[in-house]
This record gives C-alpha cells, structure tokens and sequence, in this order.
C-alpha cells in the first residue's frame, strides 16, 4: 500500500514459487524480497529470478528481513541483494531506499 501510493504499480506474492511466475510475466524494476520464507528463503529465489531473466536478471533488489545484523547484511550483499533493510521498516524509508535505489541505476 505504501509503494501504491507513492506511486508504484505493485505486484505482491504470497510464496517464493508465485513470485517467480510472476517475473516471467513482468519484470518488475525493484525487487522486495523478505529472506525467511518457507519453502524457498529469499536468497534461491534472487538467485532464479538472476537466472530466468533475460541478460542475468539485473532487477534492482533490496532484502527485507528480521536478521538485522551485519553479519546478516553481508550474506545479503553478497547473494546479489543492493539493500538490506531490518523490519519493521518505516513507511517513508523504504519508498526513499527504492528511489535511491533506481537513481544509482
């Protein structure tokens, strides 16, 4: 909803498996992407969304996630996340992190 009303067509997923229907249909500009999912965690769906895309992927993606330490933000920086925000997010910084986000593009 917050994306919405900044503007930002959304398509959301309820699971791993239903995200990577979606992106063969449309490719999103910025991926969001919690890590701690059942059935795929958010690294093995970056990296088959990297590896069904056309040109090696290249979305944008920022990790969502409660595995807020640095330990966690290297692991995400290294599987190919740009970003690594801790829930709770404020509202305002994640519209702010995708816009930073698309400009660096």
């Amino acid at each position: 909803m917050t994306m919405e009303q900044a503007g930002a067509t959304v398509r959301a997923s309820t699971s791993a498996t239903e995200a990577l229907q979606q992106v063969e249909q449309f490719q999103p500009h910025v991926l969001l992407s919690d890590i701690g999912m059942p059935e795929m965690d958010g690294y093995t769906l970056l990296h088959k969304i990297r590896e069904l895309l056309p040109e090696g992927g290249q979305i944008p993606a920022i990790a969502l996630t409660a595995y807020a330490g640095e330990f966690n933000q290297q692991q995400a920086l290294a599987a190919g996340f740009q970003q690594h925000i801790a829930k709770p997010v404020e509202p305002d910084r994640l519209v702010r992190s995708i816009t930073m986000l698309l400009k660096s593009q």
